[in-house]
């Protein structure tokens, strides 16, 4: 099964590193990671995606919790949450077809950001199956040229916040 996790992390040289090498140290494959400060300078919000059955997720978060840069993990794929993936497409396009593809791109609710025939690129923010669709729309339409795409971002709805506040989280992230 595909797992979000969400871990709060020191934003510390080598933090990232230590992460990353647990997962490879322990042959688990890290799908998609994302990285950015929080609106707190000293912690940096990691998203990565990864396969593995709920008992192969539970390691992975109970040996992630062991690394002392990490401040909170959520498995965001345990409760109700938002997800979404940035893709930026450059293709190369024929004059009789941008008008064709204008219309593809404001259908998936995408914007043309440069509309340069050997270098039209657009971008689409939605979840990663409407990417995917998106992706195959466009190649059946021109040529890709390049895909750059950000991987998965999630966070949870409603009230639920992954906060480096309060009480520290049990094996599975909650408070």
């Amino acid at each position: 099964m595909r797992h979000i996790i969400a871990i709060l992390l020191q934003n510390e040289a080598g933090a990232l590193a230590r992460v990353a090498g647990l997962f490879s140290t322990r042959g688990y494959n890290i799908e998609s990671l994302s990285v950015a400060a929080t609106h707190d300078p000293t912690v940096s919000r990691v998203t990565l995606v990864t396969q593995g059955s709920d008992s192969v997720i539970q390691q992975i978060v109970n040996q992630l919790h062991k690394l002392i840069d990490v401040v909170r993990i959520e498995d965001m794929t345990l409760g109700e949450h938002l997800e979404r993936e940035l893709a930026l497409l450059k293709l190369k396009v024929q004059p009789a077809h941008t008008d064709a593809l204008r219309g593809c791109v404001a259908r998936a609710g995408g914007r043309v950001l440069d509309p340069a025939l050997d270098g039209f690129i657009v971008e689409l923010t939605a979840s990663e199956a409407e990417v995917n669709a998106f992706i195959r729309e466009l190649a059946s339409r021109a040529e890709l040229a390049e895909v750059v795409r950000s991987g998965a971002l999630g966070v949870a709805r409603s009230g639920r916040s992954l906060q480096a506040q309060g009480p520290p989280p049990d094996a599975r992230g909650t408070r």
